[in-house]
């Protein structure tokens, strides 16, 4: 039985129309080119499948006011095929692409920030946290992870994504973080989980 201190991320969220769904072949995505590495390894001739992608930028948003952090929650296609067509929806940092390539990934991250859920965030407030490499095993891609303060006063518009998408976003008080990192009734990411981690160890 779900906790009742993070019922709320379950009880108010939204279950979208999810229709005609098709697999079909990829072969022109403008996100991921499939890629074979041929390499010889302390003389063992070996061959290894990968996939180029794009490298992304995470932020850890606190809501000073409300001392909580904000999460968001999105449909993800893969997860759905995993799951055998259901528990689709994930948790995860506010988050983006890094594919405009006339932007640094610190006006990508203030751009997520407002798209996905409603902030103005300045340059000058970002906190740079770290890079990490994501699935070593099949993309190796970069994410460039910020921490971000934010009040009532930062509050410009209601979020939810650009573009046809559909996010939504949740505070997660300060005291009921472990709770959720801990539930695995409830889909999140990894970086949702060091975001997390970091956020109890490093802000007040």
């Amino acid at each position: 039985m779900l906790n009742p201190k993070i019922q709320h991320l379950t009880l108010y969220a939204k279950e979208n129309t999810i229709t005609d769904i098709c697999m079909v072949e990829c072969v022109d995505s403008p996100y991921i080119q499939p890629q074979r590495l041929n390499y010889v390894e302390n003389g063992y001739k070996k061959s290894w499948d990968f996939i180029k992608s794009h490298d992304s930028v995470s932020i850890v948003l606190h809501n000073v006011e409300t001392d909580s952090l904000i999460v968001v929650r999105q449909f993800r296609p893969p997860v759905f095929v995993r799951e055998g067509n259901k528990a689709a929806y994930v948790y995860e940092l506010c988050a983006g692409l890094v594919d405009k390539p006339n932007k640094s990934v610190e006006q990508i991250a203030v751009e997520e920030v407002m798209e996905e859920c409603g902030y103005k965030v300045g340059l000058d407030n970002l906190q740079k946290i770290n890079t990490f490499r994501n699935s070593v095993g099949s993309s190796g891609a970069k994410q460039h992870m910020f921490y971000a303060r934010v009040d009532s006063k930062d509050k410009h518009s209601e979020g939810g994504g650009v573009d046809g998408e559909v996010i939504e976003y949740f505070e997660i008080a300060r005291e009921d973080l472990l709770d959720f990192l801990q539930e695995e009734s409830i889909i999140k990411t990894p970086s949702l989980g060091f975001g997390i981690l970091w956020f109890l160890q490093y802000t007040t």
